[in-house]
């Protein structure tokens, strides 16, 4: 699949939808005891970011819309926390943890501002 189907011009879901497929493709790396430990709340939890933005978006109201981009950060929050606690275990390498780990900040950055500018708007009555 291409991904031009579904590309929205939204750079928060773009760099979320790239740190999803990041941390599937750290998921193999880990113990096989952990497949449903922590491996099931990084995959819940990294899906549910670009998955909320997508559906505030959606849903086109304002208060509605912050609620699901307030949602999408705190999933990457969650999702900042298994990485860490995963590269402190040893289950994934330090430049894997990096790699994922620049993108969560991108995300947590993008996601911040627009949920920042979003409620300045509901404040203003806009």
């Amino acid at each position: 699949m291409e991904g031009k189907q579904y590309k929205r011009d939204d750079p928060a879901f773009d760099k979320a939808v790239k740190l999803a497929h990041c941390v599937y493709d750290l998921i193999p790396l880990f113990p096989v005891e952990e497949k449903f430990g922590i491996c099931n709340q990084l995959r819940r939890a990294v899906t549910s970011i670009p998955a909320n933005i997508t559906e505030g978006y959606g849903r086109r109201k304002g208060k509605v819309f912050l609620n699901h981009l307030e949602i999408a950060y705190g999933s990457l929050m969650e999702v900042k926390f298994f990485l860490y606690f995963s590269c402190q275990r040893e289950y994934v390498s330090i430049n894997d943890y990096k790699k994922c780990w620049n993108l969560l900040d991108e995300v947590g950055k993008l996601l911040w501002k627009s949920i920042i500018n979003l409620e300045t708007k509901i404040n203003n009555g806009q």
